[in-house]
């Protein structure tokens, strides 16, 4: 579990930013949060982990407990959150990712971590306003295939399927979110790069507890869960860890859990209850 050094007194101004790699404003939860970052870097560089799927999973151990905290990026303008000590489901791969792209380029300081952070949570690898953010991640797979950041496996797992979908839950929505609420310009933004008659590969949950399926994934996958919602193509997100027995298991920021934490069932069990989340997709680091 990571140890936090001190305690976390959230910055009392959502306005203050700081100069740093390829960014222009910043915003911290805290004024631990690079401290923090920097000690984590330092201990993916002590561990002498050199493989992207095996930091991926390091880094989740040594974010297990932290506190889940839902919208923790929305602000009156766009700015680029780091905060270590509160995560969602998406923050929480973002934050795996930024981590562990640091470490394989040898780069071990906050401001690295930043950089890898805007890289993969803003299209083109660029902050901009608000809709410059890559909110669906079926753009965010192919964004972040295009510049060589991730690569979606699932079209090569056994038995997969497919899917056609809307992906424009948000502009359907806009009461659901503070951006979009009083802002019909930033609606049509958003509403240009949402997806229609969207194909997309998805693994169905029957076939989660398939021997061909588990031998195909790896600790250190990110995983999405497919959900059936209506313009949503996928609900929640997490990494794949996979025990002595090859059963996958899901170690995810957990809404209902409130922290993050490896769930207690293998992925097919936790999956086989739910009303709305029908399968996965799964995607892996580059090199």
């Amino acid at each position: 579990m990571l140890i936090l050094l001190g305690a976390c007194a959230p910055k009392q101004s959502t306005q203050q930013v700081a100069q740093a790699a390829t960014v222009t404003q910043m915003r911290f939860h805290c004024d631990s949060d690079t401290i923090v970052i920097n000690k984590l870097l330092m201990q993916g560089r002590k561990s002498g982990i050199n493989e992207a799927n095996a930091l991926i999973e390091f880094y989740a151990r040594q974010l297990l407990g932290t506190p889940y905290v839902a919208h923790t990026l929305e602000a009156d303008k766009e700015v680029l959150t780091i905060n270590i000590h509160e995560l969602d489901c998406l923050t929480f791969i973002e934050t795996l990712y930024a981590l562990t792209r640091a470490t394989l380029n040898g780069r071990y300081s906050w401001r690295d971590f930043a950089a890898n952070i805007e890289n993969v949570r803003y299209r083109g690898g660029e902050m901009g306003d608000y809709s410059s953010r890559i909110h669906y991640i079926s753009e965010w797979i192919i964004d972040n295939h295009v510049r060589g950041n991730l690569v979606e496996i699932t079209p090569d797992l056994p038995h997969v399927d497919y899917m056609i979908k809307n992906i424009d839950y948000m502009t359907h929505h806009t009461g659901s979110y503070r951006q979009l609420k009083n802002d019909s310009v930033m609606v049509e933004k958003i509403r240009r790069f949402e997806l229609r008659n969207h194909r997309f590969p998805y693994l169905k949950r029957s076939w989660l507890n398939d021997k061909a399926v588990k031998a195909a994934l790896r600790s250190g996958d990110f995983v999405s869960l497919v959900t059936k919602t209506e313009g949503l193509d996928v609900s929640h997100n997490g990494i794949i860890i996979v025990d002595e027995k090859g059963d996958p298991y899901l170690l995810d920021a957990s809404m209902s859990g409130g922290k993050v934490m490896l769930e207690s069932k293998p992925l097919f069990k936790y999956l086989e209850k739910s009303k709305t989340n029908i399968g996965v997709r799964v995607f892996r680091m580059m090199p």
